[in-house]
């Protein structure tokens, strides 16, 4: 079961990047992220209230809140990291990040995955890194771009590491679930606010009308990535979280498959190479 949830992961995180690269073409990415988190909230608020959730309230929902500040943070550094560029340097490291903090808090807490894990941990990783695309050539990249890639990575991890945290039950859950996705729009409400006051355009080109045709795709980035978010901490409370975060670290592989796919983009022959090492790794996590 924890294999299962954690490719769940994968894939809805997978999709939601996608979308969200997609939208965030022709809208500002701080607005994408607010509108379709702002939705999230709405979804949750109204499942907390029909499941009784409040009544889960308790300290574990600052590992929520804490995850709900260190997430958005963590993707405006990705996003500035991105615009620094170079994108092959930066998606691979990002991704990283997602899986190094939660497999060295699962040993620090004596999780100790059997040889055959090891291999799927070691060979899976090399297909996240590979099939984000890595850049090997080129210009050096700067220090202010590495500094806030490895910042975004950490924090990805972290949010991960929280998440998984935040609460044990069902409906306890759906409270974490919404209470992270409020500080979310919180913390890029206030980045969106001085944006726009900086001169940074807050709607896209043709105003009201292209937010609201956008819309139906906006709930469906911020309601998979708060399912995934929730898939998750399931898959780490079903088995090894040394193997869920692993195999919920795949979503790169996803983005670049929708990509190819619904787009027609092709795949780099690095990329390809990574997509067949994820999934490698994924059997032998999955039988392991």
């Amino acid at each position: 079961m924890s294999a299962l949830f954690a490719l769940a992961t994968s894939l809805l995180w997978g999709l939601a990047d996608f979308g969200g690269g997609l939208l965030t073409r022709r809208t500002p990415a701080l607005t994408v992220v607010v509108v379709s988190q702002i939705i999230a909230v709405t979804v949750l608020g109204a499942i907390v209230v029909a499941t009784g959730g409040w009544s889960e309230a308790g300290p574990r929902l600052w590992f929520a809140a804490a995850a709900g500040v260190v997430g958005p943070a963590a993707m405006l550094c990705f996003y500035r990291a991105l615009a620094l560029g170079p994108m092959g340097v930066v998606s691979p490291l990002g991704a990283l990040g997602g899986v190094i903090v939660p497999l060295g808090v699962a040993l620090v807490l004596g999780e100790r995955p059997g040889l055959l894990q090891v291999s799927g941990v070691v060979v899976a990783v090399a297909g996240v890194v590979l099939a984000s695309g890595p850049q090997t050539g080129g210009a050096p990249v700067q220090r202010q771009t590495l500094l806030l890639t490895l910042v975004a990575a950490l924090g990805f991890g972290s949010v991960m590491a929280l998440i998984a945290e935040a609460s044990h039950t069902l409906t306890g859950l759906f409270l974490a679930l919404f209470v992270q996705r409020v500080c979310n729009v919180a913390v890029g409400g206030g980045a969106l606010l001085v944006s726009v006051r900086r001169g940074s355009p807050g709607l896209p080109e043709g105003g009201m009308g292209v937010m609201w045709a956008s819309l139906p795709a906006l709930a469906f980035v911020g309601l998979a990535d708060v399912a995934a978010n929730g898939t998750y901490n399931l898959a780490a409370h079903h088995g090894p979280v040394t193997v869920a975060a692993v195999l919920a670290s795949l979503y790169p592989v996803v983005t670049a498959l929708a990509a190819r796919g619904l787009l027609g983009e092709r795949l780099r022959v690095v990329q390809a190479t990574g997509a067949g090492l994820a999934l490698v790794g994924t059997l032998l996590l999955a039988t392991g």
